[in-house]
């Protein structure tokens, strides 16, 4: 007797790589300020705010309501907050209409909704031309 397929869940496929990720991540939250470099592998959260630089071996969500000052590079990424600095992800980056990067962004490949704010110089490591995108999601995640 085989086994029942599984039904696919068209959900999955439109959900962000971001929310893919196993694994606990490690969360900054709202009323958090942290300040120093953050190290570390897996997936992390941030809604606060950070002063440091930053090395994710892993993914990065920043919030809209979050705050990143300093160096960030990361394995892929989420931005739908604020960061002064430069920002170097390895794969894919996704920048939300709330981000405001004002800094060098460089990446795998990079997806740009309307309306967000980048005040640098912005590069594809892979040659990928960069894409837009109009945000369906409201809530800045």
């Amino acid at each position: 007797m085989s086994e029942p397929q599984r039904k696919l869940d068209l959900s999955d496929l439109e959900r962000r790589f971001i929310n893919r990720s196993a694994g606990t991540p490690t969360v900054l939250g709202a009323s958090t300020s942290f300040v120093g470099d953050v190290r570390g592998s897996g997936t992390f959260v941030v809604y606060g705010e950070v002063r440091g630089d930053g090395d994710i071996q892993g993914s990065l969500n920043l919030a809209a309501s979050a705050r990143w000052h300093g160096h960030v590079h990361a394995q892929q990424a989420v931005i739908a907050g604020h960061i002064t600095g430069s920002l170097i992800v390895e794969g894919r980056l996704e920048i939300g209409y709330t981000a405001v990067i004002h800094g060098r962004v460089s990446a795998s490949s990079i997806a740009i909704a309307t309306g967000a704010v980048v005040d640098g110089e912005i590069e594809t490591t892979s040659g990928a031309p960069i894409q837009q995108f109009a945000e369906k999601r409201t809530d800045g995640s």
